[in-house]
């Protein structure tokens, strides 16, 4: 999900919320331009399978830092600059890759999910009642524990029978989950029994993996290339003996409990020929990358479909 313009206002606006009421008067707010943003992409798509990604980044990314912006935000939202340097102390996080971000933020603050799934759900009835065909496939990001996945799905299908209800209308949608922490590859098992779909973001996996910072590593892994440590850069080619390995397991362990599993990559490694013939082999069905690798990816795939 990306915001910008009014947007960005209305979702700083619910992150300077105090309490639950406020929150919710801001989210009603960004409601609507949500709900516009996913009926454009189901128009455009004309029926394809629409993967929407739950809210991900932790909270500090959205507001900001310095003093000069923080009194412009705080004019314009009509509050005191001493509030809004408070929750950005409040949302400082020493490690905010692992912090609370993900479905965390779902977690602790359902009514942001809530918002998310009511954007998604009241945008598919009203383009199928257009008479186009929508498919909506909502993932839950950074999955770690099978519970964490539970709550939040259970919080899906509650909107969406509210909204089916409220518009006389059944919609076809499915539920699952980015695998990018390790200990979701090792309990995907567990996590099938809910999740739909996986689909391995490998970015984030490789961090987790190798406990290397993706945005820091340059400054150590051309000597570890040089001393044969690692062939490749693991965040431009997947890291098949060690990261491979967990998808492997995964997969295995996620189909099964559930046979016909739909899964896939998203991330630059989806973008990468090798790694897009590694996850041909895994049976992963479809990657997902930057639109200028699209083609890179494509014929990586005809490639690896041809091999076998």
């Amino acid at each position: 999900m990306f915001f910008e313009g009014d947007r960005i206002d209305h979702v700083r606006e619910m992150i300077l919320a105090e309490n639950g009421v406020e929150r919710g008067k801001a989210l009603a707010k960004l409601l609507p331009a949500q709900r516009s943003d996913f009926a454009g992409i189901f128009r455009a798509l004309k029926g394809l399978p629409a993967t929407i990604r739950f809210l991900d980044p932790p909270l500090h990314e959205f507001i900001p830092h310095d003093e000069a912006s923080q009194r412009d935000l705080a004019e314009k939202l009509g509050i005191s600059v001493d509030r809004v340097a408070r929750r950005v102390k409040e949302l400082h996080e020493f490690n905010p890759m692992l912090g609370h971000r993900g479905c965390r933020l779902g977690i602790v603050y359902p009514e942001i999910s809530e918002m998310q799934a009511r954007a998604v759900f009241e945008a598919a009835a009203e383009v199928q009642a257009s008479g186009t065909k929508v498919r909506p496939e909502i993932m839950i990001p950074l999955v770690g524990f099978p519970k964490e996945l539970e709550l939040q799905i259970a919080l899906v299908h509650n909107v969406a029978a509210q909204v089916q209800k409220e518009r006389n209308v059944k919609l076809s949608y499915l539920v699952g989950t980015m695998i990018e922490i390790p200990r979701a590859c090792v309990v995907a098992d567990e996590i099938a029994k809910s999740a739909q779909f996986f689909s391995f973001g490998t970015n984030d996996l490789t961090q987790t993996t190798l406990g290397m910072s993706r945005d820091d590593a340059g400054s150590f892994l051309p000597r570890y290339q040089e001393e044969e440590i690692v062939r490749q850069n693991p965040f431009a080619v997947l890291d098949q003996g060690g990261v491979g390995k967990l998808m492997e397991t995964a997969v295995k362990l996620g189909r099964s409990t559930r046979k016909d599993i739909k899964l896939g990559i998203c991330g630059e490694h989806g973008g990468e020929p090798d790694s897009v013939k590694f996850c041909h082999r895994l049976g992963l069905a479809y990657v997902s990358c930057s639109p200028f690798r699209l083609p890179i990816a494509r014929l990586a795939a005809a490639q690896a479909a041809l091999k076998q």
